[in-house]
């Protein structure tokens, strides 16, 4: 089995330096990225606004007249360093994961090799869909629902109107990314472990009454205060966790399979002999 790996053991001070290749060319792309990232920081928070002005023409409002405030001299300056680098990590993520597994690929055998692949593909991608979700759907329902709240003047009343601070809006809408990105890895993270034999598909599903609590209870702590956030997020998590028992199901008849094929093999073995 020590064939299967190809480099041979190196002291410690070789995996140091090769670490610290590792890590020169991933803080070099984010460093690049972040440049780049800087340049266009406004572009590119005008197009993380497409939502906000999205849920103004839903509210029925004039889309023009969407505008967003800020109430310090610094506020917006730091809001784009803040875009910065919130671009900067989407852009370099497949540099500093490709490090990653570099650093980490020699020290797997073949078979781990071909097995950790897929999941490399897979987790950004989900990240992505994840991302998408947030931009073209889940954003500009909540921001509707915060504009729907707006109160016109008449008798008895003051005009109230929606204001967003730039730096709000940003953590707003990068609470969300990370919020639903991250949730959209739990099938990757399940069907790791599952494929490493820390769990099981059937105790998964023993346990899906708890799961369904604990994602409203995340939900609630991960975003708005407001029902369609938090709902938004609680049920694409319960979906993906009945994704992630289906995936860790595959996963044991896969196992299963190669442990029958191996019986077979050995029993033929014995036969022949």
């Amino acid at each position: 089995m020590s064939g299967d790996i190809d480099d041979k053991p190196q002291p410690l001070i070789e995996h140091l330096i090769e670490l610290r290749s590792r890590l020169i060319w991933a803080l070099g792309s984010f460093f690049v990225a972040f440049i780049v990232c800087f340049y266009f920081a406004k572009p590119l928070f005008n197009m993380l606004v497409v939502p906000y002005r999205w849920a103004v023409s839903w509210a029925g409002l004039d889309p023009t007249k969407a505008e967003l405030i800020y109430t310090a001299p610094q506020e917006f300056f730091f809001t784009q360093v803040k875009v910065a680098a919130f671009g900067a990590m989407v852009i370099a993520f497949p540099v500093i994961a490709s490090q990653i597994y570099k650093f980490v690929a020699p020290g797997l055998y073949k078979n781990e090799r071909a097995a950790f692949l897929p999941f490399l593909v897979a987790s950004p991608l989900l990240f992505l869909l994840g991302a998408s979700l947030v931009y073209f759907f889940f954003t500009p329902m909540v921001m509707w629902f915060f504009l729907a709240m707006q109160q016109s003047p008449g008798e008895g009343e003051v005009a109230i109107s929606l204001l967003p601070k730039v730096s709000e809006y940003l953590s707003l809408i990068m609470t969300l990314v990370f919020s639903f990105g991250l949730v959209f890895q739990l099938p990757v993270i399940t069907t790791l472990l599952a494929r490493v034999g820390i769990l099981e598909s059937q105790w998964l599903a023993d346990k899906r009454k708890y799961f369904i609590v604990v994602a409203f209870v995340v939900a609630a702590v991960l975003t708005p205060p407001d029902p369609l956030s938090q709902i938004g997020l609680a049920l694409p998590t319960i979906l993906l966790y009945e994704v992630a028992i289906y995936a860790a199901r595959l996963v044991e008849k896969s196992r299963a399979k190669s442990a029958d094929g191996t019986a077979l093999a050995e029993a033929s073995s014995v036969d022949e002999t």
